[in-house]
C-alpha cells in the first residue's frame, strides 16, 4: 500500500475522487479530497469529500443519511486521481438519483451495449409512460394475477427444455422468464442491486459453509 504523502494533490491541496459502486460497479460521483478528509475517510471508513462551493469538510450523508462505506481507496499510475469504492445507503446524488451521471450526451447507435439496468429502466418506461400495443404495458395493466401466471408459465417452459437437452431452447425460454421476473420485479419495487445483494449475502453463507466443512 501507498503513503498518503506519495500522492500528488493540485495546487489547491485536492485530488478528484472517482467514487463507484462495489456492487454495480457503476460511477457514482465524482467528487474532491484533501488530506484532510482523505484521512477522516480512512480512519472512518465513510467517504468525507472537500466541499468546493462551501469551502468545508463533507461527510457524505452526515445529513441525508445516505453514507457511502468504503471498501477501498486505489490511485491512478500518476498518483494524482483516486477512485473509492463503496457499499452505499442510498442514493448518490442530491437530486435523489442513484448516480450523479444521468444524463447522456451522446451514444453511438452501433456501439450502444446491453445491460440488464438499460433493460429494467425501459421496463419501467412501459409501466410509468404507458405505449400502446406495448406487451409490457400490458402486463402492468392486468396486474400482478397476471405476471406472476407469465412467470408460473415461462418457468414450466424452460424446465421443459432443460428436460429436452435442447440447449438453444433452454436459452431461448431462460431469456423469456428473466423478462419476465423482471416485470414482476418493477412491479413489486425490486431493483436488480436489492437482488444483487441477496446473492452477495448467500456467497458469503456458502463461503462460510465450506470452511466449515473442511475444518471438520
Amino acid at each position: 500500500m501507498i503513503n498518503i504523502d506519495e500522492l500528488k494533490f493540485d495546487e489547491k491541496g485536492l485530488i478528484p475522487a472517482v467514487v463507484v459502486d462495489a456492487e454495480t460497479k457503476k460511477v457514482l460521483t465524482l467528487a474532491y479530497m484533501n488530506r484532510e478528509s482523505l484521512k477522516i475517510s480512512m480512519e472512518k471508513g465513510l467517504t468525507c469529500f472537500w466541499s468546493r462551493s462551501r469551502n468545508e469538510l463533507w461527510l457524505k450523508g452526515e445529513t441525508s443519511g445516505n453514507y457511502q462505506h468504503i471498501v477501498s481507496i486505489t490511485a491512478d499510475c500518476d498518483m494524482d486521481a483516486l477512485t473509492v469504492l463503496v457499499e452505499k445507503d442510498g442514493p448518490a446524488c442530491h437530486m435523489g438519483t442513484d448516480s450523479c451521471f444521468t444524463n447522456t450526451v451522446w451514444e453511438n447507435d452501433e456501439k450502444h451495449e446491453f445491460s440488464l439496468d438499460s433493460l429494467m429502466k425501459l421496463i419501467e418506461g412501459r409501466k410509468t409512460e404507458k405505449k400502446e400495443g406495448s406487451y409490457t404495458t400490458y402486463l402492468f395493466e392486468k396486474g400482478i394475477d397476471k405476471i406472476l401466471k407469465k412467470v408460473g408459465e415461462e418457468c414450466t417452459e424452460v424446465i421443459i427444455a432443460g428436460k429436452a437437452d435442447d440447449r438453444a431452447e433452454t436459452i431461448y425460454e431462460i431469456s423469456d422468464l428473466t423478462y419476465h421476473v423482471m416485470v414482476l420485479m418493477i412491479e413489486m419495487g425490486i431493483s436488480l442491486e436489492d437482488i444483487h445483494r441477496e446473492l452477495a449475502s448467500r456467497h458469503v453463507i456458502d463461503h462460510k459453509v465450506k470452511q466449515e466443512k473442511m475444518t471438520k
